[in-house]
């Protein structure tokens, strides 16, 4: 084992953002290594997760989740290495998942973390597709939308982190799985790497129009990670009792309107529209993860990464995810 920094590095919330997020919301500082008491244990973060929910924590607005305090550490899931201990549990060396925020090191009473097995699956994948978003996409499509072979599943923002996990889902089970990204490099990613068979361009212009061409037998299931006119679009085309796994409404982030043009097909159709909080479902997690832990570890579901080096980064990183610039999980690399 390396030597414990005497100091690390963390980002603070500055400033709540008033329209888009910007640099000057956040603060780098710099702190001394903490001080263990009996019970915690010191870990040395390597991987830090950027997620679209940080944006609505940064609100002040009322929400399923208190805000994120100003002049705190960012919250943020973690994956790294034990470096002290004081926890009988925890042995130094070993390596960590927890919610130890935008920050180089942090300190744990072991309670919220999870030991972590990186034989046959990178450190990395824990904060992805065996994390918490491929968690969102296992519990949306097994226990909400329960889509079976030759049924039509619709995923937006499909080649990002949890859409991806959940078009594979729904191809492993036999569905016709069309999905819906921004840009020719995403629709290429998803539709020649992640098996899905289709894939639907928005920035192209034509969304209803191609996804009336890539759904010909209408839509049975629709995973909704962005809402607004991907949402609508995709309810025009369902059949009768289609359900809707409402995981994610990243068009809104701003602030914008996301009028349902559409809502009368929620009647005609009998539709079910179900919104979820993954965290609200840890019954589920350990089931859940187990099966997509094997299902990587056997290269039956891919996953990419967009990394960030450094800490510093993470604010523009994050700013680049809110705005669709990343493919497949966000992800700062610390160490």
């Amino acid at each position: 084992m390396e030597q414990i920094p005497k100091t690390y590095r963390r980002i603070v919330l500055a400033a709540r953002p008033r329209g888009p997020v910007a640099p000057e919301n956040f603060r780098l500082e710099t702190l001394d290594a903490p001080e263990l008491a009996d019970g915690e244990v010191l870990i040395r973060n390597h991987y830090l997760s950027l997620d679209p929910y940080m944006r609505g924590r940064m609100s002040s607005a009322k929400s399923y989740a208190s805000s994120q305090p100003l002049d705190h550490t960012m919250i943020g899931g973690t994956v790294g290495q034990v470096v002290a201990s004081r926890n009988d549990y925890y042995q130094v060396g070993e390596y960590v998942g927890g919610m130890l925020g935008w920050a180089e090191m942090g300190v744990s009473d072991g309670v919220l973390l999870r030991k972590l097995d990186i034989t046959r699956i990178p450190l990395s994948a824990y904060l992805g597709v065996v994390g918490m978003p491929g968690m969102a996409a296992w519990y949306g499509f097994n226990q909400i939308l329960e889509a079976g072979a030759g049924d039509t599943v619709v995923v937006s923002a499909a080649a990002g982190a949890v859409g991806s996990v959940v078009g594979q889902l729904a191809r492993l089970r036999g569905c016709r799985v069309v999905g819906i990204a921004g840009g020719p490099e995403k629709c290429e990613y998803v539709v020649k790497q992640l098996g899905f068979h289709a894939c639907v361009d928005y920035k192209a212009g034509n969304l209803e129009a191609d996804l009336a061409a890539a759904t010909p037998d209408g839509v049975d299931a629709i995973f909704e990670n962005v809402g607004g006119a991907c949402l609508d679009a995709s309810l025009a085309r369902t059949n009768a009792f289609a359900r809707v796994a409402l995981c994610g409404l990243i068009a809104g982030f701003n602030g914008q309107e996301m009028p349902i043009k559409n809502s009368r097909l929620l009647l005609l159709n009998r539709v079910t529209l179900r919104g979820f909080i993954i965290t609200e479902h840890m019954e589920f997690w350990q089931q859940g993860l187990q099966e997509l832990a094997v299902l990587v570890a056997n290269h039956q579901i891919k996953y990419r990464e967009t990394v960030a080096e450094g800490l510093a980064a993470a604010p523009q990183a994050f700013m680049g995810l809110l705005q669709g610039q990343n493919i497949g999980k966000q992800l700062v690399k610390l160490i």
